[in-house]
C-alpha cells in the first residue's frame, strides 16, 4: 500500500494561490486600461472636448479609481519588504515626477484639478507596483497588456459595424471624415492603441511567444484599426517602431556590437527633432521636412503650430515651475485655455506636443525631470538588452514609439491617456525584471551534497 504524505487537496494549494493572484492582478490591469480608453459615460455622441478632457468623473468612475488605489496600497503594504526593494530599482525620475506633480498643488492655477490628476498618477503607480509584486515572470507584461488591447481593438471593429454613426467621426473636417475612433474617444487614441498592439504582436511573432496563426490575427486586427483610424502620426510610428524591432531582434552579425550606440543615436535624434518641432533650433524647417513628408502634414503640422504659439505665451508667465500639473487644459469658463476658443475658434483639449505640455504644467524643472526619466529608462532598457534581449527590445521599442508620438500628441505623463498607463507599467516591469536578475546573480550556488539530494528521487513509503 502506498501512503500519501498529505491529502491531494493540500498538495494543490501552493500552485493555486499564485494562479489566483495572477488572475486578480491581470484583471485589475485590464480594468485600469479599459477605463482609460472607454469614456465612463459611454456617451460617444459627446464632443471631443467634453469626452476627451473631463474635469470630473462620474460617481462610478470615482468608485473604480478609489478601488484601484486601495488595491495597490494594500498589496504594496502586504509585501512591504519586496516593495521597498523594488522602489530602489524603479526609475527614480518617475518617482520624482510624482513628487513634483503633488507639490504643484501649492502653486497650481486650479489646485482642485491638479489634486485629482495627482491621485490618478499615484493610483497608476501603485497598481503597477501591485501588478509586478503578484505572481511575476519575465513575459508577464506583454502577456497581460496584449490581450486587453486586442479585445479593445476587436470591440472597436464590432462597434464600427454595429453603430457607425457613433464609432466613426462625423466631423466635416477633411482630416476626420470617415476616420474611425472605435471604443476610444478620438481617432488618434485608436491609432495609438493599434500601434502599441501591433508592436506587441510583432514581438510575440518574432519571439515565438504565440502560435503564428494567433499572431497573424492580432497583427491583422491592429493593422485594420491603424489604417482606418487615419492617424498619420500613428502610421508613421508603427512603420518606424516595427522596423526598429525587426532590426534589433534580427540584427546582422556585423551590427550586433553597435546596437547600444545605434539606440542612443536614435534617442538623441528624436529629442533633437522634438526641439525642432517647438522651433527652438535655428533652421528647424530643414530638419522637419522629413517628418512633414512622412506624415503628410504641412508646415503648421495640421494647425498645431498655432496651438503651440498660444501655449508658449502661457509658459512665459511661469517658466520655472509651470502653472500646475494638469491645471491648464480645463474646458471651463475662466480657464486660461479658453484662449484657444477665442483665437482658434475650437478647443484642442491638449497641446498636441507632450514635451510642450510638460513645460506648461511643471515648467523647465518638469522638462528636466522628463529628460532624466528618458535617460534612466534608456539605461535600464540597454541593461536588459545585454542580458535578456527580447524584453529589452520590447521596452525600448515602446519608448521609441512614445518619443515620436509626443512630437504631435500629448502623451508623456498624461493621466488622461492609456499610453502613459502602459508606459508606467512598463517602467515598473523593467525594475522588477532587473531586480529578479540581481537576485539570481547573488543567490549562492547549491553545495555538491544539496545537488546530490536534488537528483535523488523520493521513494514513497510502503506499508
Amino acid at each position: 500500500m502506498i501512503r500519501s504524505a498529505r491529502p491531494a487537496s493540500a498538495r494543490t494549494l501552493p500552485s493555486q494561490r499564485p494562479q489566483r493572484q495572477s488572475i486578480v492582478a491581470g484583471l485589475v490591469i485590464w480594468v485600469l486600461i479599459t477605463i482609460m480608453v472607454v469614456p465612463d459615460t459611454l456617451n460617444y455622441g459627446a464632443t471631443a472636448a467634453s469626452a476627451g478632457m473631463p474635469t470630473e468623473g462620474t460617481a462610478i468612475s470615482r468608485f473604480i479609481w478609489i478601488g484601484l488605489l486601495v488595491f495597490g496600497v494594500v498589496v504594496a503594504l502586504s509585501r512591504s519588504a519586496m516593495a521597498l526593494k523594488l522602489l530602489r530599482r524603479v526609475n527614480p525620475y518617475l518617482l520624482l515626477f510624482v513628487a513634483l506633480a503633488a507639490a504643484s498643488v501649492l502653486w497650481s492655477i486650479d489646485p482642485g484639478v491638479t489634486l485629482r490628476r495627482v491621485l490618478r498618477v499615484v493610483t497608476m503607480v501603485m497598481v503597477a507596483i501591485a501588478f509586478v509584486l503578484m505572481s511575476w515572470q519575465t513575459t508577464r507584461f506583454q502577456n497581460v497588456i496584449r490581450p486587453i488591447l486586442t479585445l479593445l481593438l476587436v470591440g472597436s471593429i464590432i462597434f464600427v459595424l454595429m453603430a457607425p454613426d457613433l464609432a466613426i467621426d462625423q466631423s466635416d473636417y477633411a482630416a476626420l471624415v470617415g476616420a474611425w475612433h472605435g471604443l476610444a474617444t478620438q481617432k488618434n487614441g485608436l491609432g495609438s492603441l493599434a500601434t502599441i498592439a501591433l508592436i506587441l504582436w510583432l514581438h510575440a511573432w518574432l519571439n515565438k511567444e504565440k502560435p503564428w496563426w494567433m499572431a497573424a490575427f492580432g497583427l491583422a486586427v491592429s493593422l485594420i484599426c491603424l489604417i482606418y483610424s487615419r492617424s498619420s502620426t500613428s502610421i508613421m510610428n508603427s512603420v518606424f517602431s516595427c522596423t526598429l524591432m525587426l532590426m534589433f531582434m534580427r540584427p546582422p552579425v556585423a551590427l550586433r556590437r553597435y546596437l547600444p550606440y545605434l539606440i542612443v543615436l536614435f534617442v538623441v535624434a528624436l529629442l533633437v527633432y522634438s526641439l525642432a518641432v517647438l522651433n527652438l533650433i535655428p533652421g528647424s524647417g530643414a530638419l522637419l521636412s522629413p517628418i512633414q513628408m512622412l506624415t503628410g502634414k504641412d508646415q503648421t503640422f495640421s494647425g498645431r503650430t498655432a496651438i503651440w504659439a498660444i501655449v508658449n505665451e502661457h509658459i512665459a508667465y511661469r517658466p520655472v515651475l509651470g502653472s500646475g500639473y494638469g491645471a491648464y487644459w480645463v474646458n471651463l469658463p475662466g480657464s486660461p485655455s479658453m484662449e484657444m476658443k477665442a483665437r482658434l475658434f475650437f478647443y484642442p483639449t491638449e497641446g498636441h506636443n507632450g514635451y510642450l505640455d510638460i513645460i506648461n504644467d511643471l515648467g523647465f524643472v518638469g522638462a528636466l525631470c522628463l529628460l532624466g526619466y528618458l535617460i534612466a529608462y534608456l539605461r535600464q532598457g540597454l541593461r536588459l538588452l545585454a542580458t535578456l534581449r527580447p524584453q529589452g527590445v520590447l521596452y525600448l521599442t515602446l519608448m521609441f514609439d512614445q518619443l515620436i508620438a509626443n512630437l504631435t500628441e500629448s502623451r508623456w505623463l498624461n493621466v488622461l491617456t492609456c499610453e502613459f498607463t502602459i508606459m508606467t507599467i512598463a517602467t515598473i516591469a523593467i525594475a522588477k525584471t532587473l531586480l529578479d536578475q540581481q537576485k539570481k546573480m547573488q543567490a549562492p550556488a547549491p553545495s555538491p551534497a544539496a545537488r546530490g539530494r536534488q537528483r535523488t528521487p523520493v521513494r514513497p513509503r510502503i506499508s
